[in-house]
């Protein structure tokens, strides 16, 4: 899931409506792909699934299931027959199924990317979520006073070390949710358009992605060009909607990924970042290809910059202006 799901959206920028990483977005490809593998395993003609009617996941799941075999048929019962969540525990327990009956105010999901809450009194969007609703991450008052400081570091736009030592994706994902966490970061709280048109109230919990998109971005700003940024920036929305509507498995999403690839040539670097009561700031940036010249943007004597040319640019660029002034003074 690390290498083909989350650090390609990471290298992308995709955080769907500025606010989510897209954990269960991201999970979901992945279960229609071992859905479909699992069918032919055993020579099934069909896969089933538990996605209620008014939910993405039910799409992400079955147009995932269509993208990968075309032939298979998807069972939706919990859709179809129009059951509710008592419904469901009703039929699994009159059936003998181990169901955890235990009342819960709250639908949740988790992956090693986030962790998501809904339901109960997070429908009405007025009330603060309750605390009880997290489970990764600390409120800010109970956090260390002491901030962390990380460095983060990347090869070619993948996170590949902390603090200078090489890790692996799934632990150095599960180090940044644990100390992240521990700071309390990574709570979104989010009304979001979901695919079906309806808007939903969302609680995240994602420390490791919120830590690694500021990283990423702030490395970002030290090797693309001004062009490439605000191109990789529309290339992001976009990424992410693609996601967030279950369209993983398109041409499109593969054109969009080659253009993101091909930005991310040179974004190798170290970030250094400051964890602190629910925030995280990015407070160091090197790299060894940077656009970030020192010469150019000092004030100090080693200033490399022509200032002489100033005059001749200004000239230029303000042609258009003064033409049209002297032509139109109206």
């Amino acid at each position: 899931m690390v290498d083909e799901f989350l650090f390609p959206s990471l290298q992308a920028g995709t955080v769907y409506e500025e606010q989510y990483p897209l954990a269960t977005a991201l999970g979901r490809p992945l279960i229609a792909r071992y859905l479909v593998e699992a069918a032919r395993e055993h020579g099934a003609y069909a896969v089933a699934h538990g996605c209620t009617g008014k939910g993405n996941d039910q799409v992400r799941i079955e147009v995932g299931v269509m993208a990968l075999d075309p032939d298979l048929q998807v069972i939706a019962p919990i859709r179809d027959w129009g059951m509710s969540r008592d419904d469901e525990i009703e039929y699994g327990l009159a059936r003998n199924l181990p169901i955890n009956t235990r009342a819960s105010r709250f639908s949740t999901d988790e992956n090693l990317w986030g962790r998501s809450v809904e339901a109960g009194e997070l429908e009405d969007p007025w009330l603060e979520p309750p605390e009880d609703a997290y489970l990764w991450t600390r409120p800010a008052a109970e956090t260390p006073d002491a901030p962390a400081y990380l460095e983060i570091g990347f090869e070619r736009g993948l996170p590949v070390a902390i603090n200078g030592e090489s890790i692996g994706g799934v632990d150095l994902i599960s180090h940044l949710n644990a100390v992240g966490g521990e700071h309390g970061i990574g709570r979104v709280d989010h009304v979001e358009n979901r695919l079906v048109g309806i808007k939903s109230r969302e609680i995240y919990e994602c420390p490791a992605a919120i830590i690694l998109h500021a990283a990423h971005k702030a490395l970002e700003t030290m090797t693309l060009s001004k062009e490439q940024a605000r191109t990789k920036a529309r290339i992001a929305q976009e990424y992410s909607d693609v996601i967030y509507n279950g369209l993983w498995y398109t041409a499109h999403r593969a054109d969009l990924d080659a253009y993101v690839q091909s930005t991310q040539r040179h974004v190798t670097g170290e970030i250094r970042l400051r964890l602190h009561k629910g925030g995280c700031t990015v407070v160091g940036r090197q790299a060894p290809q940077a656009l970030y010249n020192y010469g150019l943007a000092t004030y100090d004597r080693q200033d490399q910059f022509d200032h002489a040319a100033a005059a001749g640019f200004i000239g230029i660029y303000g042609l258009p202006v003064r033409t049209q002034n002297q032509a139109q003074p109206d």
